[in-house]
């Protein structure tokens, strides 16, 4: 591995997918003010690599001192310096990041594209929330990693952050905050309203509200934004043609967004922004970084406790609610759920998380089995 420059910052980014390398892409031809030193970990040792050539040619093109280099990830404690890193704290001190960035979970959200089956039923029913315990099972282990072996290390999360973050921060374990989802939102009305920039554009809003609002949607169905500090209208309609792209390039926006604040984060600068799960709360929300502190940006008639109620309200309607360390199920995902586990569609503890994601594996790995509901033609469709 590359030791790069004596100053640069050391940035790895865990993962090697669209997010992966859409984030890695666009850091290798980010200009910043010292060297950047990026590590691929990625348990497909191939697509680590292959990552990081591409980068590296792209750094290359750019002209920017980023060096990327590649190492295999393992599912468990690494041995020895040459056999690669794990999520562990061994790892972590030997590898000393600045930031890391999770850019992996055991749930891919493109999984009822690519393999239909009785799972991603349940996933459309019950909402993409109840994947929860299988976003946040991996980033936990980085975090605790990080906490014994590189505590002065930064984590950004990009595993469904908007509920994943609190509940890291129910464990006590520390994440800054997330990328992609309503940072990708504001990118998107940044560009809509002519690129007036982040210390302009403020915006209040979940993953849920990655698509669009339904035609009888409350007061949490629409993203809210505010441009110097006055309600931007007609959100719905600036949106309306970037949430009509293919969620794969949405994904690709949102690590290209999401470059900027880890180079930032990084390097010392001061961020800006509009990122979700920041002080371990749900959904998102326009802050400020500096140093190690982050406040939150909200409009002046807006407080805290109100807009944490409406992004825990909105979240809702991606099946799932995190409070006080506690995971609940509304309505319908509670009864989609129930169907197959009882168990869990009660609810469950924080604390609980290793043994529920251990439960909702065994219950994929058995839905995934079962072939999907086959669709409704309009004529079974009851009158």
């Amino acid at each position: 591995m590359s030791a790069g420059p004596a100053d640069a910052r050391h940035v790895v980014v865990v993962g090697a997918g669209r997010l992966a390398r859409s984030l890695c892409h666009a850091l290798a031809a980010t200009r910043t003010p010292a060297p950047l030193r990026v590590t691929v970990l990625a348990r497909d040792p191939d697509a680590a690599l292959a990552l990081a050539r591409a980068a590296r040619v792209r750094a290359a093109v750019a002209g920017t001192p980023v060096d990327l280099t590649a190492r295999p990830f393992t599912a468990e404690p690494a041995v020895g310096p040459g056999d690669g890193y794990a999520a562990d704290a061994a790892s972590m001190a030997r590898l000393r990041p600045d930031v890391l960035v999770c850019a992996v979970s055991a749930q891919s959200p493109y999984e009822r594209a690519a393999a239909p089956s009785a799972w991603t039923d349940l996933i459309a029913a019950a909402g993409f929330g109840v994947t929860l315990a299988l976003q946040a099972e991996l980033v936990s282990r980085l975090a605790a990693a990080l906490v014994v072996g590189a505590p002065g290390a930064t984590l950004v999360n990009g595993a469904f952050p908007d509920a994943v973050n609190p509940l890291l921060a129910a464990l006590d374990l520390p994440v800054r905050c997330g990328i992609g989802n309503v940072a990708t939102l504001a990118a998107c009305l940044d560009a809509a309203l002519g690129r007036p920039g982040p210390r302009r554009l403020a915006v209040l809003g979940h993953h849920a509200h990655l698509a669009a609002p339904g035609p009888d949607g409350d007061d949490t169905a629409e993203v809210r934004a505010w441009l110097d500090g006055r309600p931007v209208p007609d959100v719905t309609g600036l949106l309306a043609g970037y949430r009509a792209l293919p969620r794969p390039e949405l994904n690709s926006l949102a690590g290209h967004a999401g470059a900027a604040l880890v180079a930032a984060l990084a390097t010392g600068d001061e961020v800006t922004a509009s990122l979700p799960g920041p002080l371990g709360l749900p959904g998102g929300y326009p802050v400020r970084l500096t140093g190690g502190r982050t406040e939150l940006r909200l409009p002046a008639e807006l407080p805290v406790a109100q807009a944490v109620a409406w992004n825990t309200a909105a979240g809702r309607r991606d099946g799932v609610e995190v409070g006080g360390g506690q995971v609940s199920y509304p309505q319908r995902a509670r009864a989609a759920l129930a169907a197959y586990r009882p168990d869990l569609a009660g609810g469950w503890h924080a604390s609980e998380l290793p043994e529920v994601a251990g439960r909702f594996t065994a219950l994929r790995d058995h839905l995934r089995t079962v072939p999907p509901a086959p669709a409704r033609s309009v004529l079974e469709e009851p009158r």
